[in-house]
């Protein structure tokens, strides 16, 4: 849900989203008039189109439906991309898997590689391949490692802004010591 859409709206959502479907096999048994109602207001239809399909997916595989805990067999479901593979493996289970959003990218290029450009796809390709680089040896440490590069990059390494004062990287990082005189 939070894909392109603002936290605030999601907020209203969720909950009522979650009370309809509280699992994947009631969203898999529910018509799909019922999930593009119950998604209304959040815009990118094609998500709640993939979540509906994903949940059929699993659910057929037998009850009761739970996601794979593995980044490949995740970016295997309709809808999931490698970002959304690696937060699920990371964030739910504990994988060592990197995800790479806006924020992320950013502070890796600044830090790392302040040369590389992420829509480019050569480029975007080396920005996963150093965040994976970049992840901590065990997958319960990588769960705090992609909190923290995440919000490094919404709330200290900001797209407008760059906090270097107080970034607790800028000792390392290869944008702030280009910038200093």
């Amino acid at each position: 849900m939070l894909q392109q859409t603002q936290v605030s709206r999601v907020v209203l959502r969720y909950g009522e989203f979650l009370e309809r479907f509280p699992t994947l096999d009631a969203l898999a048994r529910a018509r799909p008039a019922r999930v593009m109602e119950a998604w209304s207001g959040l815009g990118y239809y094609a998500r709640a189109k993939n979540l509906h399909r994903l949940a059929r997916t699993v659910a057929a595989a037998g009850a009761p439906a739970t996601l794979p805990d593995d980044a490949a067999a995740l970016r295997s479901l309709p809808g999931v991309g490698p970002y959304t593979a690696g937060a699920v493996a990371s964030f739910a289970y504990e994988q060592r898997e990197a995800l790479v959003d806006t924020n992320v990218a950013r502070v890796v290029r600044r830090v790392v590689a302040p040369g590389l450009d992420a829509s480019d796809g050569a480029d975007g390709r080396t920005i996963w391949a150093v965040a994976r680089a970049l992840l901590p040896r065990t997958g319960r440490a990588t769960y705090v490692h992609n909190q923290a590069m995440m919000e490094l990059g919404a709330l200290i390494c900001t797209a407008r802004v760059r906090h270097c004062g107080r970034c607790p990287v800028r000792r390392v990082c290869a944008t702030y010591e280009a910038d200093r005189p």
